[in-house]
């Protein structure tokens, strides 16, 4: 299927025209540009996703409620990655309990990892069905209820941040999710081998209360999010920031629009929608599979994840889960607080290589290029984050900067291929390590890390532009910019 635009390149200054021809299958994506881009920021800065002035809108709640959703989201993709990793440290009791080998314990960890990876090709459509409120609801009380069938298991046997900041703020608001996904993988083990003192049924029973809580500030303070933005634009004026005003919830003006709309969106809907979200244009229940192998005609979208993945990501699960082997005559708790080094580097790294920096040096170069943004921008600090392995969220924002009308399906492929590498870890790491010895593998893995993942990352860098006009805008885009109302 043919998109509706194409991406033309100007010296390396990216440009939406539009084609010829105009698909029946798919929305007008330009149309979704149009609507979307004429706001001004306080900084002087076109304003994406462009707001409106209806007090409903995701992007006029008050910084307090913006960041606390963000907060929830965090915290729950702190708990998934916790989850996997906190029962690291007592492997050796798993072992002894059950009678299986390392290899099998691993794939305690392998399993989880691999319901994350599908979980996003299942979920994913139904959130822009349904909204994101009662998805992330469900998705915590299905954890929930595993996580205690885990604690009183007797036998072996026995998955929205993008949707409520500004273009410009993406860096930092990503970056804030990739720590809670990394920290995740490190507190685990930290916490498990304290808690594993009391007994190894209790780190599942602490993960459970975890969860809990989770699901209770989910139903309480998570308001929904999925916001017919294309429609209620063409209904109301945007809103327009001036330069002294740093919040847009403070513009005043024709906010009495909005009560003409006669459409029950965000806060309106009821306390747990189990219907569609209305005048959204709602995909398939199956369009997100379709969407992850259309994705992988973009490669300035696969290239960096892909190599980022298996070549950089998942040599850090391969330390996580080999320190109870590496370590075996020191105590669980010794063996959790070995992560402190790499939890320092993942937070120091954050503050240097990633997040708010990035904004800046993105903005900077904005300047110096008449206030044109090319997605490169964010790959200059991919060169430092590897040599301190801090690459995720430069990852994450820039395959959003590429495909920003698409971010849930870029996010949504990057998520898969992310756990699908965890996945696959435990299943090479064991007969590597038995083979080789942990110097030669690890040694290895961090040669492969920098002499295979910064040649990738710079050809992105150079290259990107043209491979991205080459391989023209995707055909659909997210259903709050979608011209087809349902």
């Amino acid at each position: 299927m043919e998109p509706n635009t194409n991406e033309k390149q100007h010296d390396g200054q990216t440009a939406i025209s539009p084609t010829s021809e105009h698909s029946e299958k798919g929305p007008n994506t330009l149309e979704a540009v149009e609507a979307i881009g004429s706001g001004w920021s306080q900084d002087g800065l076109q304003l994406h996703p462009k707001p409106t002035c209806d007090p409903l809108d995701p992007l006029n709640w008050s910084s307090a409620k913006k960041h606390g959703i963000l907060a929830i989201v965090m915290w729950k993709y702190f708990l998934f990655t916790y989850a996997t990793t906190t029962t690291v440290p007592a492997f050796p009791q798993t072992q002894e309990r059950f009678n299986i080998s390392y290899s099998q314990v691993n794939w305690t960890v392998a399993v989880p990892a691999l319901g994350l990876a599908i979980g996003p090709l299942f979920w994913s459509s139904l959130a822009d069905i349904f909204g994101r409120r009662i998805i992330f609801i469900t998705g915590t009380v299905i954890a929930l209820v595993a996580t205690i069938g885990t604690a009183v298991a007797t036998s072996y046997d026995g998955y929205m941040a993008a949707s409520l900041f500004f273009e410009h703020e993406r860096g930092q608001k990503l970056g804030l999710w990739v720590l809670s996904i990394d920290s995740g993988l490190l507190v685990g083990p930290l916490v498990g081998g304290f808690i594993s003192l009391v007994s190894e049924a209790w780190i599942s029973w602490l993960t459970a209360l975890f969860f809990a809580t989770l699901l209770i500030a989910e139903v309480l303070f998570m308001t929904e999010t999925l916001y017919p933005r294309r429609l209620m634009l063409m209904r109301m004026p945007a809103a327009v920031a001036h330069p002294a005003i740093t919040d847009v919830e403070k513009v005043v003006g024709a906010l009495s629009n909005a009560s003409n709309a006669e459409i029950k969106r965000t806060k309106e809907l009821t306390f747990l929608n189990v219907k569609p979200v209305p005048r959204i244009s709602h995909p398939k229940p199956w369009d997100s599979i379709t969407r992850f192998i259309w994705t992988l005609k973009y490669p300035t979208v696969w290239i960096p994840v892909f190599f980022y993945c298996f070549a950089w990501y998942w040599w850090i699960l391969s330390i996580i889960t080999y320190i109870p082997a590496a370590y075996v005559r020191y105590s669980p708790q010794i063996q959790g607080l070995l992560l402190l080094g790499l939890l320092l580097g993942t937070l120091f790294s954050e503050l240097l290589c990633s997040g708010r920096l990035s904004d800046r040096i993105i903005l900077k170069l904005m300047k110096r290029n008449d206030n044109v943004r090319v997605a490169e921008m964010r790959l200059w600090l991919a060169y430092p984050a590897a040599l301190l392995s801090a690459s995720n969220t430069i990852v994450s924002s820039y395959i959003v900067d590429c495909y920003p009308l698409q971010s849930m399906s870029v996010i949504t492929f990057y998520s898969v291929l992310l756990n699908l590498s965890a996945f696959a870890n435990p299943f090479f790491i064991t007969p590597w390590v038995t083979s080789s010895g942990y110097t030669k593998t690890f040694a290895v893995q961090g040669v492969i890390t920098f002499f295979v993942s910064v040649p990738v990352f710079a050809l992105v860098h150079w290259f990107g532009p043209r491979l991205r006009d080459r391989a023209g805008q995707p055909y659909w885009v997210n259903p709050e910019y979608d011209n087809r109302f349902n």
